[in-house]
């Protein structure tokens, strides 16, 4: 295998004419160059690289948690610096003196010597990038030591300064003015990429911490902190304004072939794959002087770094396996890539010949291959795609795992057929040798959904039995699901479904309307009889049955399986007793994901509301009674709200699950607001006990209409109570009045503002679609709605009962207050919880019940603790009991 390097500043051709004894066929050469079919179109000037965002993020993270460990980890920071002090204080002075004059010379001759460098290769913007990310780093320095200096806690300041040698009145420098600009000045222009000029700058960088350690001029954390501050200023400034685009041109790629010792004439790009959105890089089929046509691929770093965060999440979340290394190197995908080529070449496979390697520069390569030609299997016409083919393309399939090599992306736009009907396997690059049987079985999945998108399940199976045989392709079931599929075949089956609801709903609408038709047509001609008589319940009853029914057979018969579904019922006609059970290759679940960070928030939030609160004199002086009166309300509170949810159900769900659904709420409104978290969770639930996701949607949105009218009925009405039992007027307070006429005014300004009316009109359509015909169907059973408005009465006299057994845990008959004031704070805190943005309603609430409570005459030293009382037992003592109802219920699948 040829394999050379050039740099793009070579296809000028002119540094080396004059030395080599035929110039002036090098100036023709030249001269063809200069005419390239293919070379590429107005390329941008800077481009802004996923990577460089990510160490960015992970520099900034790492500052974060560099200041964390010095600020609460103050014992170990000072023996660390002890320790240190202590090996370095035994080093030579004579060793001391020659590091520290060597490293303060060389700390700025190298980056000068580095910028000569990069000027004579012609490359000044990055010479620019960084001088700005050395000015950009030397002001972050000055902020950071005048926040050090001023508001920096003091254990910060102690591990980032101690008292200078010169003058112990004085302290050090939290972070080196000089030393940040310069690591931000070498990072920026790219020298950690060359290796002997990287060396050079980790000695120099090495000598000058070890010099300023020994001297007693920094601390370890300020050198740790200095480097962070100039690597993470560094990727920030090339995230901003873009890196120089180094992108090889049509004219690179020819030079770079001479080079490779090809003698090319022209060079055509290739179309049709969209190479620019792709990671897959860019595809020239280039015709020579003296020999058959090249099928070229050039790789570049920011095609290289297209899919970056898509590859990141894989590797997260897979178990077992994972897709390429997201921060692989073009060195790497080079080798890897050729790697590929040959192994499945040697495997007896047909795969595209690779005859000649080279890298482009630092941040390109290129690969070519012989000319193969060809369509992709999935542009092929219907026709085309016989048996013979199929089997074809699995014996190409059996010839790679026969030597364990998997290929990772068997899509329809990675199988060429030639014109000759042979098969050839392209985009190699993803695929891994020494494979094991979990990729292997993938490998099948994955093709035999390919061909059943084009053919069907029946014949693709059928083509993947008579190659592989029925054990190897049931083995392949437990793989068949959507995430062990290529990006491309998800987003296709994805776009099916979509198809296969919308014929759902077209075919359920035409049922619907057939039947009100039908319905007219039986009523007769006679419309002012029919009109004039009374309808008999029982007809209309029937009637809506028989709607239900012709409605319910529409849509068993509309009804599709999707594609896996279709492939596992084949297979399994074949071989009844393969396993269907999909495996576990999620390493990471979304879910639970979001339950790991919901329950970080909800702890983050716990510690900020305890940490000002001194519980010795709380418990000393609580009355224990009340207090287990207060925990029994709210525990009782779940019933009701399990009784005023089931109210709207006319379905039939179990009573206990949905009490333990309300419980987990308690855990899902920490990382919500309360009428968000709960919305989905009952929703979610619903539908999973059997209820229609509409109907599920209108039962929780009747419950929610409902709850909203009942609390503002309770409020007006306690608020009205309030206003009056002081005095022996019937007129209401003067809080209830100027609070209706809040609720006033801003009723006009929505109403008045259009942009406001169609959000609010939009949300609340999208909310309650639906619940009038679902309140209609409760109507007819007054159980149901007898249990529905029970338990939303019973609902908020648990939790007005409970905020008054707190109060009476921490007060006495002087401090009592009647029921009706209680509830009114009650109600106006858990609206205000409900609207607040932040989740459970935290701080809003608290501030407004404890407010609240000063405002109808109970002493401070009361409301604050009993409202603390009535928070814990409410809102954060349940998170532990809802978390485990949470991880119970999806376990069983009812979440």
């Amino acid at each position: 295998m040829k394999q050379q390097g050039v740099h793009p500043e070579d296809a000028e051709g002119t540094s080396d004419a004059a030395s080599r004894p035929d110039a002036a066929d090098e100036a023709q050469e030249q001269a063809r160059i200069d005419e390239v079919e293919g070379d590429e179109p107005l390329l941008p000037a800077r481009v802004h690289r996923p990577s460089d965002l990510m160490r960015l993020l992970i520099g900034v993270l790492a500052v974060v948690l560099l200041l964390g460990i010095a600020a609460f980890a103050h014992g170990t920071t000072s023996g660390l610096e002890q320790d240190i002090n202590k090996g370095t204080g035994q080093a030579p002075d004579l060793l001391i003196k020659i590091a520290g004059l060597a490293s303060s010379i060389a700390i700025l001759l190298v980056p000068v010597a580095f910028a000569i460098e990069r000027l004579i290769k012609r490359d000044g913007l990055r010479i620019a990038d960084g001088v700005l990310a050395a000015v950009l780093a030397h002001g972050v320095t000055l902020a950071t030591d005048l926040w050090v200096a001023k508001a920096a806690p003091g254990s910060i300041q102690e591990a980032l300064t101690q008292p200078s040698p010169g003058d112990i009145h004085a302290l050090t420098d939290p972070v080196h003015g000089y030393l940040a600009p310069v690591i931000a000045y070498m990072t920026a222009v790219g020298m950690s990429r060359r290796p002997r000029w990287r060396s050079v700058l980790w000695i120099v960088l090495l000598l000058d911490a070890f010099s300023m350690l020994v001297t007693g001029y920094t601390t370890p954390f300020s050198i740790i902190l200095t480097v962070l501050i100039g690597w993470t200023v560094a990727y920030g400034t090339l995230y901003a304004v873009g890196s120089p685009n180094v992108r090889p041109t049509g004219r690179t790629l020819m030079a770079g072939l001479r080079h490779v010792g090809f003698r090319p004439v022209s060079a055509a790009r290739e179309e049709g794959a969209d190479a620019a959105e792709s990671d897959r890089g860019r595809r020239y089929f280039v015709t020579l002087e003296d020999g058959p046509p090249l099928d070229v691929t050039v790789v570049d770093r920011e095609q290289q770094a297209q899919g970056f965060f898509y590859r990141a999440w894989r590797n997260l979340t897979l178990r077992g396996f994972a897709t390429r290394s997201s921060l692989q190197s073009l060195r790497q995908a080079l080798e890897q890539e050729a790697l590929l080529a040959y192994a499945a070449i040697a495997a007896g496979a047909n795969a595209p010949k690779l005859i000649a390697t080279s890298e482009l520069g630092p941040d390109a390569v290129m690969l070519v291959y012989e000319h193969t030609g060809g369509r992709t299997l999935d542009s092929l016409p219907d026709d085309e795609i016989t048996d013979e083919l199929l089997r074809n393309t699995w014996h190409q399939v059996q010839s790679l795992q026969s030597r364990r090599i998997a290929h990772r992306r068997l899509a329809g736009d990675a199988i060429l057929v030639d014109r000759s009907g042979t098969v050839i396997l392209t985009d190699l690059r993803g695929g891994e040798i020494a494979a094991g049987d979990l990729l292997l079985r993938m490998d099948v999945a994955q093709l035999v959904t390919t061909l059943g998108l084009l053919v069907g399940a029946e014949r693709a199976v059928a083509s993947a039995v008579d190659v592989l045989g029925p054990d190897a392709v049931a083995d392949c079931l437990p793989m068949l699901q959507p995430i062990a599929l290529t990006r491309s075949t998800r987003a296709t089956l994805r776009r099916l479904a979509r198809e296969r609801a919308q014929r759902e709903r077209e075919a359920v609408l035409e049922a619907s309307k057939q039947a009100k038709q039908a319905r007219l047509e039986s009523t007769g001609d006679d419309t002012e009889a029919v009109a004039l008589e009374k309808p008999d319940k029982r007809t209309v009853r029937a009637e809506a049955r028989a709607e239900k029914r012709a409605i319910d057979d529409a849509l068993e018969e509309a009804r599709e399986e999707d594609l896996l579904t279709q492939i596992r019922h084949q297979v399994l006609l074949i071989r009844p007793q393969a396993p269907v059970e999909p495996a576990r290759l999620e390493r990471v679940r979304p879910r639970t994901l979001m339950s790991f960070i919901a329950g970080a928030i909800g702890a983050y939030f716990l510690l900020t509301q305890l940490t000002h609160i001194e519980f010795g004199p709380l418990v000393a002086n609580a009355e224990w009674g009340w207090v287990a009166a207060a925990v029994v309300f709210s525990a009782l509170s779940y019933v009701a709200a399990a009784m005023s949810l089931l109210g709207f159900v006319p379905e039939r769900v179990p009573f206990p699950r949905t009490v333990a659904a309300q419980v987990a709420g308690s855990f899902v409104k920490i990382v919500a607001p309360p009428a968000v978290g709960g919305v989905a969770l009952n929703t979610r639930f619903l539908q999973r006990a059997g209820v229609r996701p509409g109907l599920a949607v209108a039962s929780v949105g009747a419950s929610q209409l409902f709850g909203l009218g009942c609390h503002i009925l309770m409020l007006l009405s306690f608020g009205y109570l309030t206003g009056t039992e002081k005095t022996p007027s019937l007129s209401p307070s003067r809080t209830v009045i100027a609070g209706l006429l809040t609720v006033a005014v801003l009723v006009l300004v929505v109403t008045s503002v259009p942009f406001l009316r169609k959000f609010v009109v939009t949300r609340v359509r999208s909310l309650f679609a639906g619940v009038v015909p679902r309140m209609l169907d409760v109507l007819q059973r007054p159980q149901k709605l007898v249990t529905g408005i029970g338990g939303m009465l019973l609902l908020t006299a648990c939790f007005v009962m409970c905020l008054d057994a707190s109060i009476r845990a921490f007060g006495d008959e002087t401090t009592s207050l009647s029921i009706a004031s209680v509830a009114v704070v009650f109600l106006a805190g858990n609206a205000l919880g409900s609207a607040a943005p932040t989740p459970g309603g935290v701080g809003a609430v608290e501030a407004t019940l404890t407010v609240g409570l000063i405002a109808v005459g109970l002493p401070k030293e009361v409301a604050a603790p009993a409202v603390l009382l009535f928070r814990l037992l409410t809102l954060w003592l349940p998170v532990l009991p809802g978390w485990l109802a949470f991880n119970h219920l999806t376990r069983k699948g009812t979440l």
